[in-house]
């Protein structure tokens, strides 16, 4: 096996995916909404996609958007209280069927949720019948030898994601000043507060 050309093709097939990304009206149409939200941003997703919605989340909040990452099986415990009628739920599903995320999602319709941003690839998904928006992450060939492995999948949803909170910290004018205050340790806090960026 040739290891370094594996590795690159993996790298490859990931940026592949990413370059495929069709950025359409539905992808303005979340970044608005996003703006528009009067009350706070909520991001799940469960397995590999619930990391991209916690990174999603945290994201969020350094860039002056307050936002907070819901587990799908916690919310069935109780963290469901999270969600109020005003809110807008960002959520992350490849397949767009997780038992466990479209649950938390039809009961927080219940609850009176105004917003459900989808992200997901497959064509015949739970969540885009539920979603008000869907940003479409397209046929995916996940690079894994087995074909299963989340990882082109990841790549996409990273990106995409990042694409949402800097698109909506530039909507909302979000300066250095404004990121430093988010920022007050470490290399980003001491870059944020100099003058030489």
């Amino acid at each position: 096996m040739d290891i370094q050309a594996r590795m690159r093709e993996i790298i490859a097939a990931e940026a592949r995916a990413v370059a495929a990304i069709e950025v359409d009206d539905d992808f303005e149409r979340a970044v608005r909404m996003m703006h528009d939200c009067r009350g706070k941003i909520l991001t799940t997703g469960i397995g590999k996609a619930g990391y991209m919605a916690n990174k999603f989340a945290a994201t969020l909040c350094s860039t002056a958007t307050p936002a907070h990452f819901i587990h799908p099986a916690e919310a069935a415990h109780g963290d469901l209280g999270l969600v109020r009628p005003r809110d807008c739920i960002v959520a992350f599903s490849t397949s767009g069927k997780s038992n466990e995320v479209i649950e938390m999602l039809e009961l927080a319709r219940h609850l009176g949720l105004e917003t459900i941003i989808g992200v997901t690839s497959h064509p015949d998904s739970a969540l885009r019948e539920l979603s008000d928006v869907v940003l479409n992450m397209g046929v995916i060939e996940e690079p894994c030898p087995l074909g299963l492995t989340p990882s082109a999948s990841i790549a996409v949803m990273l990106a995409i994601s990042d694409a949402l909170a800097l698109t909506l910290m530039e909507l909302k004018g979000i300066n250095q000043h404004d990121y430093g205050l988010r920022h007050h340790g470490g290399y980003l806090g001491r870059r944020s507060r100099t003058d030489n960026v």
